[in-house]
């Protein structure tokens, strides 16, 4: 029998009533999913609608099956928390071994980000095979770059070799492991890198992946000045494209 019994998704959100009905379109085609290869597993998705001034929330409150939380927190970490926080207390039931135990995983992911059917089933493949922490690949909307944009993201991936980097778009997480080292903090950029960067000091285990590999915005300017958008803008062709003399 599977190790995980439960699993929750959460999703941050500030003012993102353009792209956040992609984003649960996904959520909900992998839950479709998730429901038919392991029916015995509960399942939370949670939008935590932070300060929004949109329409985020009345999308989101659309969709069957989400659940939405508004909040005032100010910065992405404090969302992501929260939406963890609430998850957890309603999974307490399904965590084996006890109420924080190791039977609940969360999955991570962004407003502006589209994940693929496969992505709550592969990370229970994962966490069933040992794994505390997935760390999944993400691939920018073609359609929000230049050809040289593209180009330069294709020459840096190669696929079947996940690169192992830090995305909150795709990130998955044993709540045990999650629990013992802090949980997200209240950054307002990077709390993906501290709370990986905690979790492997803990000594966990894990495991990079590009076989769910998440679709997120390429946009160019982010909601916080460090974030993916500031990457593609100003480090991608840089990065890439040899000096011409």
């Amino acid at each position: 029998m599977s190790s995980i019994t439960a699993l929750c998704a959460v999703v941050p959100a500030h003012n993102e009533e353009g792209l956040i009905g992609a984003c649960l379109e996904g959520l909900s085609a992998a839950a479709s999913a998730l429901h038919a290869a392991r029916p015995d597993v509960a399942l939370r998705i949670v939008v935590v609608a932070d300060s929004c001034s949109d329409d985020t929330v009345a999308i989101a409150s659309s969709f069957s099956g989400v659940e939405v939380l508004t909040s005032m927190g100010g910065t992405v970490g404090a969302a992501r928390a929260e939406g963890i926080d609430h998850s957890l207390a309603a999974l307490r039931g399904h965590a084996e071994g006890g109420p924080l135990g190791r039977g609940v995983w969360i999955g991570n992911t962004d407003a502006d980000s589209v994940v693929p059917p496969n992505w709550f089933v592969e990370q229970l493949r994962l966490a069933d095979s040992g794994i505390d922490v997935m760390l999944g690949t993400v691939t920018p909307d073609f359609a929000d770059l230049t050809e040289a944009q593209i180009a330069a993201w294709k020459a840096k991936r190669v696929p079947g070799k996940p690169n192992g980097h830090v995305h909150g778009a795709n990130l998955g997480v044993r709540a045990s492991a999650y629990l013992e080292a802090g949980g997200f903090l209240h950054h307002d950029e990077h709390e993906d890198n501290d709370l990986v960067t905690r979790l492997r000091a803990q000594g966990v285990t894990l495991a990079a992946s590009d076989d769910c590999d998440v679709m997120t915005s390429g946009r160019q300017v982010g909601r916080t000045p460090g974030g993916y958008a500031r990457y593609l803008a100003e480090n991608l062709v840089p990065a890439c494209v040899a000096p011409s003399f």
